[in-house]
């Protein structure tokens, strides 16, 4: 299959399924490998790009979506209600960077790190979709174990978790030590 054809195929498929689909299960449908359809992925992109297309593609993991291009969000408000952005309170996003970097976590083990209960902030963040149940750790009780999605990354625009920054353990001393006073300052009340 010539690469216009077969970049056609995947725009189609992408258009039609409206969320993220896997380069394998776009592999499968047409018939050929994962690397052909990053070439075909790669030909849209560049397409959108050179004629300044109100669409393009975002790369998750190892999934591809047909978007918006933000720069577009403002004609897109004028004729539809806009959406309800989520909004992330400091204990939310607290609770969101936790689970982020220490995935698959229960519930319990993120109470254990930020010293409260963050049952409310957890069921936020599933209903806003940035965080998902990944399962039952096998242990007494069998805890369900939570991890991000898709949704996470594309909020946060990023590709897949190696992106997110690192933490330094410089960092982790200076939070360490930004936690100790809190708590002495709590102490002193």
């Amino acid at each position: 299959m010539i690469i216009e054809e077969g970049a056609a195929v995947v725009e189609a498929i992408l258009f039609t399924m409206g969320d993220s689909v896997e380069l394998s299960a776009l592999a499968k449908a047409i018939g050929t490998d994962v690397k052909e359809i990053k070439k075909y992925v790669q030909y849209l992109k560049e397409k959108y790009e050179r004629t300044d297309s109100g669409i393009g593609i975002i790369e998750l993991e190892k999934s591809v979506q047909l978007c918006t291009r933000k720069e577009m969000y403002e004609y897109l408000v004028k004729i539809a209600k806009a959406p309800k952005k989520a909004v992330l309170t400091d204990s939310l996003m607290e609770t969101l960077s936790i689970i982020a970097y220490k995935q698959p976590i229960t519930r319990l083990e993120v109470e254990k790190i930020r010293g409260v209960n963050s049952d409310h902030a957890v069921n936020r963040l599933v209903e806003f979709g940035l965080v998902q149940e990944l399962g039952r750790l096998d242990a007494p009780g069998r805890p369900l174990l939570f991890g991000t999605t898709e949704e996470f990354l594309r909020s946060f625009g990023v590709k897949s978790l190696e992106e997110l920054p690192s933490i330094g353990t410089v960092q982790v001393e200076e939070f360490k030590a930004q936690a100790e006073e809190e708590v002495n300052l709590k102490l002193d009340i």
